[in-house]
């Protein structure tokens, strides 16, 4: 999967994919209580900065087990942190994972995760080998599945009522990429 101390550094036009340190937990707490993108996730919005500084810890150890991979997305321009991108749910034996992402909503429409996806798609796919990537979004997000959609993942499933954020009841869309797909796109 990936050795070394932490996730390597994978460069996009204008975005890149970084290990999160502990100087990041101020960038983590205001993508992660963007009540605004956490509408589409599997729970509630971060209250308060203890919530991303355990967040992170999680990152590490997730790292350490080898069960999850995640990266800061930095704007290159300017070093801010937008958002994280992270392949999580990783079963080794049968080379394959979940994708998972976050933007925090001011940064949207701006063809960002787009490229940062891309990116991570070529090294999952690549240095990483694995085989098969689920995407498990909320069918409420349109741009979500519009930009799944444009990287090739297929509709698999919808699971009805999968989610209970804090009552708000949520379906979860199911899709999926190959790497056989994946090269096929690329090439």
């Amino acid at each position: 999967m990936i050795d070394g101390d932490g996730v390597p550094t994978i460069d996009a036009p204008r975005v890149r994919l970084r290990q999160l340190v502990e100087a990041d937990v101020e960038g983590l707490f205001e993508v992660f209580s963007d009540r605004k993108m956490m509408r589409y996730w599997s729970s509630p919005a971060m209250k308060d900065r203890a919530e991303a500084e355990d967040l992170l810890m999680r990152v590490y150890r997730q790292f350490a087990e080898k069960s999850g991979f995640q990266w800061g997305v930095e704007r290159k321009e300017d070093g801010r942190l937008l958002g994280t991108c992270t392949i999580f749910h990783i079963h080794a034996k049968n080379r394959c994972g979940e994708i998972g992402y976050a933007l925090k909503s001011e940064h949207w429409r701006k063809g960002y995760m787009g490229e940062a996806l891309r990116s991570l798609l070529d090294y999952v796919f690549g240095p990483m080998n694995l085989r098969r990537l689920e995407a498990d979004v909320d069918p409420r997000n349109a741009a979500s599945l519009a930009i799944l959609g444009k990287l090739g993942f297929q509709h698999e499933g919808l699971l009805r009522e999968r989610w209970d954020v804090e009552g708000d009841i949520q379906d979860s869309v199911f899709l999926g990429l190959l790497n056989r797909e994946w090269k096929a796109r690329r090439a």
